[in-house]
């Protein structure tokens, strides 16, 4: 190796080392902040996790009680955020993939999506509020909660479900078309079986993102002291609760805002390792 082409390499060497090292830096200091914060949960809301906090209500100041109110409000928020965001985005990702994905009004509607995929929350429950809210007369409810909650999850749910499609093999819709199946039952029965992980991860990881958000609903469902079932209404939900005791200054208060902090994490780590596990066996039944 001639003077020239050894300096060459020992820079090389050397600017690889320095950004792998950089690298590492950057990742150990954000694990350290992540364990940090995982460690003060821990400390402070798994002696709270206790049987009361699923199955007693939200106490007033100094009196014992739990989140049950708050969690079956969560769930229900969740739940219809979902029913109502999935199928309006599996189909809007389906036609990006399928029928309009190289037109201009495709790439509008994209770029229309990644806008709504980036936008604040906030941002969303006040459009739900002035839009929704306000037409019903100032009412506060569950389903307003749902509907601001279900503009989050339906960005993420487009972009899983046109990436996911635009992933199945070419070979597998012409041999299909080629054997005379008709278009919608190549989709349903081809195209939505080998995408089906994918789309189901999507859903998984939208449904993590809305059950920490607190800002829509502060416009949507604004709260609730007491348990309720009615979605016309205002309801609780942990979220919300967190964002009240946190700093009330009332000692059992703010215990079950760590409690409810910390289940949310749970939640969402679940959640989250759940969608990694369905990818993890899609990715071993391809190999």
């Amino acid at each position: 190796m001639n003077a020239p082409s050894a300096s060459l390499y020992r820079r090389r060497r050397i600017k690889n080392a320095v950004a792998i090292g950089l690298a590492c830096v950057a990742a150990v200091f954000g694990l350290a902040f992540l364990g940090w914060i995982l460690w003060t949960l821990l400390a402070k809301g798994l002696a709270h996790l206790n049987l009361a906090l699923f199955t007693q209500d939200q106490p007033p100041p100094m009196e014992a009680g739990g989140l049950r109110n708050a969690i079956v409000g969560s769930l229900l928020m969740c739940g219809m955020g979902v029913a109502i965001g999935t199928p309006l985005g599996i189909a809007a990702g389906t036609w990006l993939a399928e029928v309009g994905g190289h037109r201009k009004l495709g790439t509008a509607v994209r770029f229309v999506n990644d806008i709504l995929l980036s936008a604040p929350s906030i941002v969303l429950g006040l459009f739900v509020y002035a839009a929704f809210v306000m037409n019903t007369g100032g009412n506060f409810s569950a389903l307003a909660g749902a509907l601001s909650l279900a503009f989050i999850v339906l960005p993420v749910v487009v972009r899983t479900t046109d990436e996911m499609l635009r992933l199945v093999p070419v070979q597998m819709r012409e041999a299909a078309l080629s054997l005379g199946v008709p278009q919608w039952k190549v989709t349903l029965q081809v195209l939505y079986r080998s995408a089906l992980p994918g789309i189901v991860t999507g859903v998984l990881l939208a449904l993590a993102r809305i059950s920490g958000e607190t800002a829509p609903l502060l416009f949507t469902a604004f709260g609730n002291e007491f348990f309720s079932l009615d979605i016309g209404g205002a309801i609780s939900a942990v979220p919300l609760t967190m964002y009240k005791f946190a700093g009330s200054g009332f000692e059992n208060w703010e215990q079950l805002a760590w409690a409810g902090a910390l289940l949310i994490t749970l939640f969402v780590l679940t959640t989250s390792l759940l969608a990694r596990f369905i990818l993890l066996r899609k990715r071993a039944a391809h190999d």
